[in-house]
């Protein structure tokens, strides 16, 4: 079927598709699609014109991401009386090198993944990590059709590719970043409309997200007014639904929704944000004013959290009457004071402000205040070690907070036990500082809060490894759950009906982005978008559900993901992941660890939730306290083993490990006390907890739940035995280091340490620094660099298979 000229053929053990490699290789003309573009008008050649490129990309752009389609190469002949798109579909089972060449053509513009890359003359060298490639190839100067040719001419022996057209595609990186997803809803009170926005990327705008931000009618399904720009945030629904107010770029704005009137109500306020409605006419807001600096030669440092960049800044409460456009400063300090929440009868605010205080874990306080906007008058409702979203709901108070809130008043654990204040916990706070804890009982860890105007409170929560909508119904005193259908839910929004609708966004581990609502008491939710249609041609693979007994009886939760084409007679290596900080690795679709796309490289992928983790109960959650790894390594050594003893198909002899934060912390310390991996990640990881603690921006607060009451010089154990930079002569396999040389959070000398460690004792290590970035790697340019970084190194590790990494990595041939 491929004629070679000096190689020979490998056939695949799956079918009848043909393999090719090594010594140039013409592609059967039977792979090759054809799509005949034809220009209607007389105008300058291709070549000749100034904007070359432009006009290149706009004659492939339709064929981009899309299996091929229209006649075949083999099926003509005679002259070439247009501008021919060639599509070629490649797929390939390891990082694969090689040359692809056109013969019987006079210019070629080739396109790998809807990407344009250099050529020299009619020939691409190209680098395809394992997965399927869409190559276009555009077509200039041309004269018949039996002359065009295509060559691929491979590297090495290995690097093979397979032409023929695939039923359906793997899932690369390109397509779980790039495609779009709904990343916010707000929903206006009588439920008509939504603000709604989605984003997108594509390889011709690079690290700009595509944002589509518009006003969109629900009962008529239609669109009526769509913002141009990227920043236009903070949006705020009036209550007759009839104007929305918002901030575009430092400008407050009123959008009036019939007529699409726009005004824009301030001149510039750089720092404005937080935007509530009070009455008609009075909307409330915060305006950050930035602190002052000590100037170019010295930082005298004023507290702890002076290391943060903005912890000079100074924000405040203000009103704007949008009538007559007279703003008003509403509360003043040396600290900044936060808009939390304002009662429906517009007289009365709730205001948080940040106090400094190291005295008590963790080592912060905020208090809690309500403004009354007639008189001034502020009542106090307490100083909190721990708390989070504030609301109204009616003229009641809602808190939700860590289960040590009002004395303790949230725990439910044995005698002695310590909680885990980020195990979120719902409560009823009185005005005279009386507190009823109301989820004593409910596993899940309660995030965000909503009053819905029913009288009931509608909350999102970590259950498991998903996020879920439940209402607590105040007079019953129960927990409900919504149907929605979707694993983690991204975004939400409510309506002030009687009978209250909600809006969401999210995604499943295996169903790309949804938006959707419903109201409360419905059973099953109405879909208004959902983006697997844009994964038509992709397949998505399965999971299973994996659980197992830790030695403490507890369910330790996890899933698999398995790698297309599944054969469980087969020999897979593994990658194991875990976050072991205090919240679980959630079920998204995709995310900063796009673990389907790791098993389209051919990967089994156990993620496992270990103790520790918020979602499971304060029992489970409070094991994260002073143990710094303890329960968390016991439970990821004991799972994986249980794990391989279940699961023949996995090469226990190819299994690897990885985490980030935490996570990257837990790869250090288990490389330290287990040699059942064979390679070892860590992105981001904490060496050393000490320097953490005193470096890290939130080390100190962070630590105040993490080792609450456990410092260097009364638990000097826990700081030195926890921390692996001190067992570094422990590790056996090798490492990967992965960190932004500018991460605030967990600061790069954290991999450093345990570099400089492995680098003296001989261990295999590598260090890998993002330049520019911090906790997280974000930019998409950077994003697939670093999956592509520590992908590679498990196929170099995992696979046997070096040359990906020495691809990207040339000086460690």
């Amino acid at each position: 079927m491929i004629k070679t000229k000096k190689s020979f053929l490998k056939r695949s053990a799956l079918a009848a598709s043909l393999w090719f490699a090594f010594s140039a290789a013409a592609v059967e003309r039977d792979h090759v699609w054809v799509q005949k573009v034809h220009t209607n008008l007389a105008g300058v050649a291709l070549a000749d014109s100034a904007q070359t490129h432009a006009l290149r990309d706009s004659l492939v752009q339709q064929w981009m991401y899309q299996l091929p389609t229209g006649s075949k190469l083999a099926d003509e002949s005679g002259e070439v009386q247009s501008v021919p798109v060639l599509q070629l579909p490649i797929a390939t089972q390891r990082f694969t090198q090689g040359s692809l060449s056109v013969e019987g053509a006079e210019q070629v513009t080739f396109y790998v993944n809807g990407e344009r890359i250099e050529a020299k003359g009619t020939t691409a060298e190209l680098a395809l990590r394992t997965g399927d490639h869409q190559v276009l190839v555009l077509v200039e100067g041309a004269k018949r059709w039996d002359d065009l040719t295509l060559q691929w001419e491979g590297k090495a022996e290995h690097d093979q590719i397979d032409t023929q057209r695939p039923d359906s595609l793997r899932l690369s990186q390109e397509k779980v970043f790039d495609t779009e997803t709904t990343t916010l809803v707000e929903a206006s009170p009588n439920g008509q409309y939504l603000v709604w926005r989605k984003a997108h990327y594509t390889p011709a705008t690079g690290n700009k997200a595509q944002v589509d931000l518009q006003l969109f009618d629900v009962a008529a399904n239609r669109t009526v007014y769509r913002w141009e720009g990227g920043d236009s945030r903070r949006f705020a629904w009036h209550g007759s639904s009839e104007k929305l107010a918002f901030v575009q770029g430092s400008h407050i704005k009123l959008l009036d929704v019939a007529s699409l009137e726009l005004t824009t109500l301030t001149a510039e306020l750089p720092g404005v944000g937080n935007l509530l409605w009070a009455d008609d006419t009075t909307l409330l807001f915060n305006w950050t004013k930035k602190g002052e600096q000590d100037g170019d030669m010295i930082k005298h440092y004023r507290a702890l959290e002076d290391r943060w960049s903005y912890f000079r800044d100074n924000s405040q409460v203000y009103a704007l009457n949008t009538r007559t456009q007279v703003l008003q400063q509403l509360t003043q300090g040396s600290s900044s004071v936060s808009l939390r929440s304002v009662h429906a009868n517009g007289k009365q605010v709730l205001l948080s402000q940040r106090l400094l205080d190291y005295a008590e874990p963790a080592h912060s306080l905020t208090k809690l205040q309500e403004l009354n906007l007639e008189t001034g008058e502020l009542l106090e409702l307490g100083e909190h070690r721990t708390l989070g979203a504030v609301t109204y709901v009616g003229d009641a108070i809602y808190v939700v907070a860590g289960p040590e809130f009002g004395n303790g008043a949230g725990r439910n654990l044995p005698e002695g036990w310590l909680a885990n204040n980020y195990d979120g916990q719902l409560y009823q706070l009185q005005r005279n500082g009386q507190v009823t804890a109301l989820s004593l009982d409910f596993d899940p860890a309660i995030g965000g809060i909503e009053a819905l105007a029913n009288g009931n409170v509608l909350l999102s929560v970590t259950e498991r490894d998903t996020t879920q909508l439940y209402t607590y119904e105040v007079e019953q005193g129960t927990f409900q759950k919504l149907a929605t259908g979707l694993d983690v839910i991204s975004s939400f929004s409510v309506s002030d009906q009687a009978e209250p609708r909600v809006y969401f966004a999210g995604t499943g581990a295996t169903a790309p982005s949804r938006m959707a609502y419903m109201p409360v008491t419905a059973s099953e939710p109405t879909v208004l978008w959902d983006s697997a249609s844009q994964y038509q041609d992709y397949k998505i693979h399965d999971i299973r559900e994996w659980n197992f007994k830790n030695k403490a009886g507890d369910t330790i939760y996890g899933r698999v993901h398995l790698p297309p084409n599944f054969n469980p007679e087969a020999s897979y290596p593994a990658l194991v992941y875990y976050y072991g900080g205090t919240s679980p690795v959630q079920r998204a679709f995709t995310g900063r660890y796009p673990f389907n796309q790791w098993a389209a490289q051919g990967y089994v992928v156990y993620v496992i939730q270990p103790s520790g983790a918020t979602g499971f109960g304060q029992e489970f959650s409070a094991r994260h306290v002073n143990a710094w790894g303890d329960y968390t390594a016991e439970d990821i050594i004991d799972g994986t083993k249980q794990f391989l003893a279940a699961h023949s198909f996995v090469d226990a002899d190819r299994v690897g490990h990885l985490g980030a934060s935490y996570g990257g912390f837990m790869t250090m310390l288990l490389a330290t006390k287990t040699d059942i991996f064979s390679a070892s990640m860590s992105h981001a990881g904490i060496s050393n907890i000490t320097s953490y603690w005193g470096e890290g921006w939130w080390g100190f607060l962070y630590s105040g739940e993490a080792s609450k009451g456990s410092f260097p010089w009364n638990n000097p154990e826990l700081y030195t035995e926890h921390s692996p930079v001190f067992h570094a002569d422990k590790v056996t396999a090798p490492m990967l280091l992965i960190h932004g040389d500018a991460d605030t959070n967990v600061p790069p000398g954290e991999s450093h340490h345990m570099y400089t460690a492995l680098k003296i004792l001989g261990k295999e290590v590598e260090l890998v620094e993002f330049k520019g970035a911090d906790h997280h790697i974000i930019p998409r340019d950077a994003r697939f660099r670093w999956w592509d970084t520590y992908m590679a190194f498990f196929d170099k590790h995992l696979k046997g298979q070096p040359e990906w990494w020495n691809y990207l990595h040339p000086r460690s041939e």
